[in-house]
């Protein structure tokens, strides 16, 4: 019999592969799926103990609504597809290494969550990652190429298999989305 945590990963699972789909394409709808995906994994999450993946998917609820409004801008006002410098790079591995130590440390101290620093360290680069993913960063597809790695370990020890399984798809479809994406940078920047 299933029980409704295999439901809700098999429906998160449907939803996510569409948002990744969509988001290859550049199809603003991918943040309604990713958005209703990502509100099923709350309830995973919460049950299975991973409070700083629980609230990273509450910042993916937000994050859908406000990708969703961004790439719904008059074509003129969108942003484009674009790199990032070095200097901001830095930025991002300090302030998502810091974070990361910062909430592992508040996670490990203060509730009974599984894994707290393996926890926080995949959540506080998939807040980055979905920052630059809704702002267009190519380099995005390559931070959640290392996020998913991580993730399908993670998942896995918690028993959470059909994530696990998800987070492998997902590693393919980043390489995928990569070149997706630099093509159409490449495309644009000759066009410019």
């Amino acid at each position: 019999m299933m029980t409704w945590q295999t439901i809700f990963e098999y429906f998160a699972l449907v939803l996510n592969l569409g948002f990744l789909w969509l988001l290859m394409k550049e199809n603003a709808w991918c943040w309604v799926l990713g958005g209703l995906a990502s509100l099923l994994s709350i309830a995973l999450f919460v049950d299975g103990k991973l409070y700083a993946e629980a609230l990273l998917y509450l910042f993916y609820v937000v994050m859908a609504i406000y990708g969703f409004l961004t790439w719904n801008l008059p074509k003129k006002e969108r942003f484009a597809i674009h790199k990032w410098t070095v200097d901001l790079h830095i930025k991002a591995l300090v302030l998502g290494g810091a974070f990361a130590y910062l909430l592992g440390f508040i996670l490990e101290g203060y509730t009974q969550a599984d894994y707290p620093y393996f926890d926080a360290f995949t959540t506080s680069f998939s807040f980055i990652a979905t920052y630059m993913e809704a702002r267009k960063v190519l380099s995005s597809w390559v931070y959640w190429f290392v996020i998913n790695l991580l993730s399908i370990i993670l998942y896995h020890l918690k028993g959470l298999d059909i994530l696990a399984f998800q987070m492998l798809i997902f590693v393919g479809m980043c390489i995928w989305g990569y070149y997706s994406w630099r093509k159409l940078f490449n495309l644009h920047t000759a066009t410019t």
